[in-house]
């Protein structure tokens, strides 16, 4: 996972801007530049929460070119695109195919954001190595800065840091799961001309639902304890 730098160019609201740092927090992203920002009060602070450090760390500088400047890559970002290949500046990435592009990636990323009105302008776009855009409903297209770097962020996040998947059962296991419910049905005398749908219905059932390993022992431990005391019920002497 290569470094990352969060680049504001001229946000315009000081709560975006302690949204952003929140967001950043959110998801262990330290490093902030802004270009020529609006003053940072106290609704900075309150909107930022535990962040404030990000803030306070924050580099204030005053061109696009220093903002940039040491890293290997420089993302844009942009609430309009173009079709067609001739308008290649605009043509975009999604922050899924972004982040798994640059997870890999040895140096320094910059992620630059525009301001809240009318984003990067096209000779900071053309400055940029690749754009990334989030698609969004065409009726109400551009999203909140604060917004727009949640996203972002999060979809680089999951690339560095996948939250934990408990492991699922094996092929062996549901079909051993699917003979004890099959044991089942015959120690209880379901009606056999019901029965193939129904243990096909279980079996899909049981895939939607795609149990973890745990809960499909739990299962298999709850059948098969049934079908025991049925069975072990009609073999007592009468």
């Amino acid at each position: 996972m290569p470094a990352v730098r969060v680049v504001l160019v001229e946000p315009m609201h000081d709560g975006n801007v302690g949204a952003v740092a929140r967001a950043m927090a959110n998801f262990g992203f330290k490093e902030l530049r802004m270009v020529d920002p609006c003053e940072l009060t106290e609704e900075a602070y309150k909107r930022a929460k535990h962040a404030g450090y990000v803030l306070e760390n924050a580099l204030v500088v005053q061109g696009f070119e220093e903002a940039v400047r040491g890293c290997d890559l420089v993302v844009g970002t942009s609430g309009i695109v173009t079709a067609g290949p001739r308008h290649f500046v605009r043509i975009p990435e999604t922050p899924r195919a972004f982040a798994s592009k640059i997870k890999d990636h040895e140096g320094t990323v910059a992620v630059v954001f525009g301001p809240e009105d009318l984003g990067l302008t096209q000779e900071q776009l053309e400055r940029c190595d690749m754009l990334v855009h989030i698609p969004s409903d065409p009726d109400y297209a551009v999203l909140n800065l604060s917004h727009a770097v949640s996203i972002v962020l999060y979809e680089m996040f999951l690339t560095r840091d996948r939250p934990y998947h408990p492991a699922v059962a094996t092929i062996e296991e549901k079909e051993k799961l699917f003979e004890f419910f099959h044991n089942l049905l015959v120690a209880i005398d379901y009606p056999d001309y019901r029965r193939d749908k129904t243990e096909t219905m279980f079996r899909r059932m049981m895939g939607r639902a795609v149990p973890t390993k745990w809960e499909f022992y739990t299962i298999m431990g709850v059948i098969g304890d049934a079908y025991k005391i049925i069975e072990g019920k009609k073999r007592l002497p009468k």
